[in-house]
């Protein structure tokens, strides 16, 4: 793709830097990182943004009570909390954006500006609850007694002398928008919740607040600060360029990859993502994202996770016992994207054990030690399996299709069926017996080519998903000083069978998925 083509660009939502990552804000961040590093492997151009939200009453309050200046707060869990574990779930984003960087706040003050002179922004009263967790204005609908039904705590009442933007104005709009592009919003659940709400009337949006000065000042009305998600909401575009100066880097940098293709999100803050932030890009003349996708939520014990239940688990209480790449894969495998999932320490130590140790580590760890064993440590002769190509082409195919389509399950599922075929292969030729008469040498070559290259294709498929194991299988056939850097291979290449040139070098590496320690209780 040439520099001049539109990028794939995927956003995660940027996440309230007072609440340090735990395995939901995980859950999004890996699976953008899988899907990107997928089109990565299709040969595109890719551009994928994560970030922190740190402005708001929320941020203010937690700083407070830490005895520390917000940006000091948010400073420190950037660098001590977020970048981190990033680093440590292997996620390689190309931008990490902050809303409290110059870069973002000179841009929305920018965009603000805009849609006050195109006569959006009125001044008006607002009274009425506002939920602190949420950062949000809420409906009678949104209430349970009073409490927020997402955090289930009291709402605070405000009345405020604010500045609005006339969102209503644009529900015909984002109403016909959905109906000619249903793929704007889903999956199906997602989008017909969205519908229901604009359908049942939606009011014009206060978008500063009065009563703290923790945020991005209104430019014409300094005394009021941005309200924090509609600061939040502009950082996909301001990360990009938006409202540069034509012909300058972010202006160009604008055109290449803005709309975004895919803006992952949690189901809770979908109303922000599917109704407000379209709203603004219609004020403003900008495209709308192609896609919003809002997942399930992770359950623990069958409840969401949040403070006040203490059932949060952080990534690195997982990952420590079963590796950074299980982690990767188990949530991406055994939930479907899009549904509400339950984690539990079983289910991920069965499929562990039976998919990743099993299905896919031993037949890698039996291959090298056959192909050393009666091959001199050398990939023997091409050779050619025609159930097991057209068993690969499928899975390939199968997994492009899924995988691009936001269904990672049925993705995975395609690949490691594929990686159970060529098991069952091995099983039905039996390379060990075969072994034991001279006369069977050709045959049993044929057997460890045709599983060895079998194993080259699944490092491939399964590269996105687990980078650091399949680089290990990688350097283990040889292929690396033969075929190159593993993610520079092409998915649209990956089913052409006989790749693996003869001669090449295995070595034993590392277990690729070491036996599992009974975990403590």
């Amino acid at each position: 793709m040439s520099a001049d083509s539109k990028s794939f660009y995927l956003t995660t939502p940027i996440y309230y830097v007072n609440d340090a990552p735990h395995i939901g804000t995980a859950y999004t961040t890996v699976a953008g990182d899988v899907l990107t590093r997928w089109h990565r492997q299709r040969g595109e151009s890719v551009w994928f943004l994560t970030g922190t939200d740190e402005h708001g009453q929320k941020v203010l309050s937690a700083a407070q009570s830490n005895g520390v200046a917000p940006q000091e707060w948010c400073d420190r869990l950037v660098e001590e909390s977020w970048k981190p574990v990033w680093k440590d779930l292997n996620i390689a984003n190309d931008d990490f954006i902050r809303t409290t960087e110059p870069r973002h706040m000179e841009r929305v003050q920018r965009f603000l500006t805009g849609l006050k002179d195109a006569g959006y922004i009125y001044s008006g009263k607002y009274e009425g609850p506002y939920c602190i967790g949420c950062e949000e204005f809420k409906l009678p609908a949104d209430l349970d007694e009073g409490r927020c039904k997402v955090h289930g705590t009291p709402v605070e009442i405000l009345s405020e002398e604010n500045w609005f933007f006339k969102l209503s104005a644009f529900v015909p709009q984002i109403l016909q928008h959905y109906k000619d592009h249903p793929e704007a919003c889903e999956p199906a659940s997602a989008r017909n919740e969205v519908v229901s709400f604009l359908e049942s009337g939606v009011e014009d949006l206060s978008i500063s607040r009065s009563t703290f000065d923790w945020g991005i000042p209104v430019p014409w009305d300094t005394k009021q600060v941005v309200y924090v998600w509609f600061d939040a909401l502009l950082n996909y575009a301001t990360a990009v360029g938006l409202g540069d100066e034509a012909g300058s880097d972010g202006a160009q940098k604008f055109l290449r990859t803005w709309p975004a293709d895919v803006h992952l999100v949690g189901k809770d803050i979908l109303r922000f993502h599917a109704v407000i932030w379209p709203a603004m890009l219609m004020a403003a003349n900008l495209p709308l994202p192609k896609k919003v996708f809002a997942h399930g939520w992770l359950l623990v014990g069958g409840e969401k996770m949040s403070k006040s239940k203490a059932n949060k688990i952080a990534p690195s209480e997982i990952t420590d016992h079963f590796g950074v790449d299980a982690f990767r894969y188990y949530f991406l495998r055994a939930i479907p994207f899009g549904s509400d999932g339950s984690f539990s320490w079983e289910d991920m130590s069965a499929r562990y054990t039976s998919e990743l140790a099993n299905d896919f580590g031993n037949l890698a760890s039996r291959l090298i030690a056959m192909i050393e064993k009666y091959c001199d440590g050398l990939i023997p002769a091409v050779a050619y399996d025609e159930t097991l190509s057209n068993a690969l082409s499928l899975a390939a195919s199968t997994a492009d299709s899924a995988i691009v389509a936001l269904d990672f399950q049925t993705g995975i599922n395609a690949i490691i069926d594929f990686c159970k075929r060529v098991n069952g292969y091995v099983t039905e030729q039996q390379p060990w017996v075969l072994a034991k008469d001279p006369a069977n040498v050709v045959e049993l070559e044929k057997v460890l080519y045709n599983t060895a290259d079998a194993l080259r294709a699944l490092a491939v498929l399964l590269h996105p998903i687990m980078p650091a194991t399949t680089e290990i299988l990688w350097e283990s056939l040889g292929a690396n000083e033969t075929l190159g850097e593993i993610s520079k291979q092409l998915i649209g290449d990956v089913g052409r069978w006989g790749q693996l040139p003869k001669g090449s070098k295995v070595t034993k590496g590392a277990v690729l998925f070491p036996r599992l320690e009974e975990k403590a209780e």
